[in-house]
């Protein structure tokens, strides 16, 4: 199997929502086939009348088809409706939600279970899966009730913004392993390919995002072709089809276009494993529709902040890729783009500054973001956000007229406002 394969099912399946299920119906099948067998090799049978026992099980297993079916509705709805007041992006973290898969799935098994439990009851009850099937039925009434509290917090946006928070923070640990030790990083990712001219260069032959890479199926590509390979297109961008994907430098001829192909992943819409910027897109998003006219939220937007300011921190605080990979011999094979601190800064600060700018409450959280990393990151991140609050600070004086309300602009609060203020940052 391919990478590119390996891929495609890993992220399918993660993605699905029914694959559990229908393993819990087809596991519910063959646990009732090995139960009854033990009960029939020992003789166990319940003493429950078989004409009560079939207008029980009977209403059970409607009852738990009801549950399935009120549960998918449900979930449609109000995915929906977090997608509306949200962000659409949040559409993905929702079905990956392991409660909810947990919750269709045990559903799906004790369906199914009392179901087979039903049609073996004949002159007499099984002793062993009749009592099981009647417990998996109170388990599934409990499991229901966790499972609305579950969906309620969850959604709400302070729950969901910490779910995209902590996705956000696992593929950051992963993309950028290394931590800030505390000296200058040694170099900074090139912003152009090699030099000279490419030898050959590949066409993407499809429309599509970016979605991932295999590394080091590249480099061993690039290695048996002797030659550097740059991957044009950075993770989270769309490519059209005919656009450079490719460009191949020195070799003999470098390797062939299908076997580069199967090495890059193209899809509808980003994903969140290889692309860590797309955490933070999420998140302002979020942050930017609460602070449009039509919601005007601006306390969810200092929420999105508050995850904003950790996930900052985090990357912050790590040597960010330099886009270069070499093989064994420490040769260069291949050149790909990632974001620098730059991308990060900008992604994170600018359009909630341009849409919070009316909002006071905004101005104080992001002041308070801003100063609180210029203190606690090493001094080469420190630079890019003194800029950030020297705009944050000419925002406020084009957004409020009177000096009071700048005033108030320029101070730090970890609440937006509300909270304990800090000293007022003189005219920069």
């Amino acid at each position: 199997m391919t990478w590119i394969q390996r891929y495609n099912l890993r992220n399918y399946i993660r993605n699905s929502i029914w694959i559990l299920p229908v393993f819990g119906m087809v596991a519910a099948l063959v646990s009732v086939n090995c139960l009854n067998w033990i009960d029939q090799f020992a003789g166990w049978q319940s003493s429950l009348d078989p004409g009560a026992a079939l207008a029980l099980f009977g209403t059970l297993a409607g009852s738990m088809l009801t549950f399935i079916v009120f549960l998918s509705s449900s979930l449609l709805l109000v995915v929906q409706l977090a997608s509306a007041q949200l962000s659409p992006r949040i559409i993905g973290v929702v079905f990956r939600d392991r409660v909810t898969r947990f919750a269709l799935t045990l559903f799906a098994f004790t369906f199914t279970f009392t179901l087979a439990v039903l049609v073996r009851i004949h002159a007499s009850v099984p002793g062993i899966t009749a009592h099981l099937a009647a417990y998996l039925c109170l388990l599934s009434v409990a499991v229901f009730l966790f499972l609305i509290d579950h969906v309620g917090k969850t959604l709400r946006p302070s729950g969901a913004l910490r779910a995209v928070a902590r996705l956000g923070h696992e593929v950051i640990q992963s993309v950028y392993p290394r931590r800030l030790s505390g000296q200058p990083e040694a170099g900074h990712r090139p912003k152009n390919a090699p030099g000279g001219e490419p030898a050959g260069t590949f066409p993407s032959p499809n429309d599509g995002v970016l979605l991932a890479f295999d590394l080091e199926g590249l480099v061993a590509l690039a290695w048996e072709a002797e030659c550097v390979v740059e991957l044009v297109p950075q993770v989270g961008d769309f490519v059209a089809a005919g656009s450079p994907l490719f460009r191949i430098y020195g070799g003999k001829g470098g390797p062939s276009a299908s076997a580069l192909c199967q090495s890059i992943a193209l899809g509808q819409e980003r994903t969140i494993e290889q692309d860590p910027a797309f955490g933070f897109r999420i998140v302002v998003d979020i942050a930017s529709k609460a602070l449009s006219p039509a919601i005007n939220d601006p306390t969810t937007a200092v929420l999105a902040i508050d995850q904003i300011h950790h996930l900052l921190r985090s990357v912050g605080g790590r040597h960010l890729d330099e886009g270069l990979a070499h093989d064994r011999s420490g040769s260069l094979r291949l050149v790909y783009r990632t974001p620098d601190w730059e991308d990060f800064v900008c992604l994170a600060v600018t359009e909630i500054r341009h849409f919070g700018g009316t909002s006071i409450q905004v101005a104080r959280r992001l002041r308070a973001m801003l100063e609180n990393l210029a203190e606690v990151l090493p001094p080469e991140r420190t630079a890019l956000l003194r800029d950030e609050l020297t705009l944050l600070h000419r925002s406020a004086r084009r957004c409020f007229p009177e000096p009071e309300d700048q005033a108030l602009a320029d101070v730090s609060d970890l609440q937006g406002v509300g909270g304990k203020q800090s000293s007022v940052i003189g005219d920069q």
